[in-house]
């Protein structure tokens, strides 16, 4: 089966998406292959600072504004594990490249740049990662789970939270108060 990636898009969950993990959520989708696709829940704030993370990692923060960055829920799959996504994409130990401005980092050093102020423009701090395996997520866009749409830096990076899952479901022209909960298909 010849799918289109869906790789540097916004998924958009619908209001009928009942599971807590990713109810009225936006998911960032970092890769999406033959083998499945991971992603990164842009709006589930945890409470928890990038400093908090830091500290107990063992990394000085000498930046005020690294220390105070939230941290963010980005899936319920290794919960443990960390993800930066940054722009501009830059170079790092482990870093997966998702366009010419985005790539997402797993490694320390980008973590160690950025506690003293000298890291990418625009960050994005997750823990844990939503994943699918293959053909799961063709699925659920077959059974109407997720809008998906162009992603853009701009949600990701600037627009607060609370307001991602509108602002991310409008630039495709819609406004996903106003969808129905029925599930249906033609």
């Amino acid at each position: 089966m010849n799918t289109l990636s869906l790789s540097n898009q916004f998924l958009i969950a619908m209001p009928t998406l009942e599971d807590p993990n990713f109810q009225r959520t936006v998911t960032y989708i970092c890769e999406h292959t033959g083998q499945g696709a991971m992603g990164i829940v842009i709006n589930r704030p945890l409470t928890l600072t990038l400093g908090e993370v830091l500290q107990h990692m063992q990394i000085d923060a000498e930046d005020p504004a690294a220390r105070q960055h939230t941290v963010f829920m980005g899936g319920p799959v290794q919960t443990e594990r960390g993800f930066v996504l940054h722009a501009p994409a830059g170079e790092w130990d482990s870093t997966l490249r998702i366009s010419d401005s985005l790539a997402l980092a797993t490694s320390k050093d980008i973590l160690e740049v950025i506690a003293h102020g000298k890291g990418p423009r625009d960050i994005f701090v997750a823990l844990g990662y939503a994943g699918w395996g293959a053909g799961q997520l063709e699925q659920e866009m077959a059974d109407n789970v997720w809008l998906s749409g162009p992603a853009d830096n701009q949600i990701i990076f600037q627009t607060p939270w609370q307001r991602r899952w509108e602002a991310a479901a409008a630039l495709m022209g819609v406004d996903v108060t106003q969808l129905s909960t029925q599930i249906g298909h033609a």
